[in-house]
């Protein structure tokens, strides 16, 4: 059977007028919603088998035991090699690990999106077209899953007891747990295509954010200032801000939550947990908006001159970065800090984090 011909991109204005009409029908049609008609639905169109979350448990551990070693063996003594401030140092890990795995899964993605003849990236409701209940997930597809949902569970451990805690840190273990369900129920109910755009739109953003992070921390490198690293820092900031917009917040919207709220009712009228997945999705776009008003928070006191030089602004350990510098430096031009007791709590693993829950 020959595939509709691909259908163009909609506007805003579309996205809303024909989301909220297929939303609406849903609703008015579904007389018999409730746990009864969940239930039934779950048993008829659920595929797993016992032996794949158990891979992917298995998978989780090894990326904490990974994550572990390369943070002691390599990034630590890297960190250490390059004469960071403390503070920094102790960031250098994390930021180093979440660069090299979303470059990976981010090509990963971008390789099944435009070299595997998959065409859901040009043609988003593709990823509905011949779905079938417990149809066979192609293989590298099921790969791709696998690294992204042993890789959150992972991240949910580790925003807990290894990354460094920030102001939105709690949001942030929100997003690992939302995307998590996603990630594993898109897979039991074989939305799998759709799944793999969702990643491919936000994996990006992290790749830039990282690396944009490491160039802050490495301004400073044996009480010598790098100026290359705050210009590369200054415009990865500027990408980061741009390419946040355009993949989370003008992509995002217009090709996938458009592909589930609309054009999946038009290809599968029954669909299951239409309205499930859907809240999902917009939990996620809403997460992806308060982010962005950082962004904003930023662009605005760098604007006002608030702020000299690119920073984190989810950090709780925020300081003018003027009064900073000037009391890190001794007359010798180098740099020594000694972390504050609130830092160095901060910069904690576990619940003593200065947190709270």
């Amino acid at each position: 059977m020959e595939a509709p011909p691909a259908e163009p991109m909609p506007g805003y204005e579309e996205l809303v007028r024909r989301s909220y009409r297929s939303l609406a029908g849903a609703l008015r049609g579904c007389s018999d919603c409730g746990w009864e008609l969940s239930r039934r639905t779950w048993a008829e169109n659920a595929r797993l088998a016992w032996s794949e979350p158990l891979l992917c448990l298995v998978c989780a551990v090894g990326w904490t035991v990974a994550r572990r070693a390369a943070s002691r063996g390599l990034f630590r003594p890297f960190a250490e090699w390059c004469q960071l401030e403390p503070k920094d140092a102790a960031k250098v890990p994390e930021s180093i690990w979440k660069l090299l795995y979303y470059l990976f899964s981010w090509s990963y993605s971008s390789y099944l999106l435009f070299f595997a003849s998959y065409p859901f990236f040009y043609d988003p409701p593709s990823v509905f077209y011949d779905w079938r209940k417990g149809m066979e997930v192609p293989t590298d597809i099921a790969v791709a899953y696998l690294i992204q949902c042993s890789f959150y569970c992972h991240s949910i451990y580790a925003s807990l007891y290894m990354d460094v805690w920030r102001k939105d840190s709690v949001v942030m273990l929100i997003h690992h747990v939302v995307t998590l369900v996603l990630i594993a129920l898109s897979y039991v109910f074989r939305y799998h295509n759709v799944g793999i755009l969702v990643l491919f739109l936000h994996d990006i953003t992290d790749v830039q954010l990282e690396f944009t992070k490491l160039n802050v921390y490495f301004k400073y490198r044996g009480g010598v200032y790098h100026p290359w690293n705050d210009f590369i820092s200054n415009m990865g900031c500027i990408s980061f801000s741009i390419s946040w917009f355009w993949f989370r917040l003008y992509w995002f919207p217009l090709k996938v939550l458009y592909a589930t709220c609309h054009s999946s009712l038009r290809s599968v009228p029954n669909i299951p947990f239409y309205f499930f997945f859907n809240a999902l999705l917009f939990i996620l776009t809403l997460m992806n908006l308060y982010w962005f008003t950082y962004i904003i928070l930023f662009v605005v006191k760098v604007l006002m001159g608030q702020v000299q030089e690119v920073n984190d602004v989810r950090e709780y350990d925020i300081v003018d970065t003027g009064r900073k510098a000037a009391a890190l430096r001794k007359n010798d031009g180098k740099l020594h800090s000694t972390p504050s007791w609130k830092e160095r709590k901060h910069l904690m693993n576990g619940i003593v984090k200065d947190k709270r829950l």
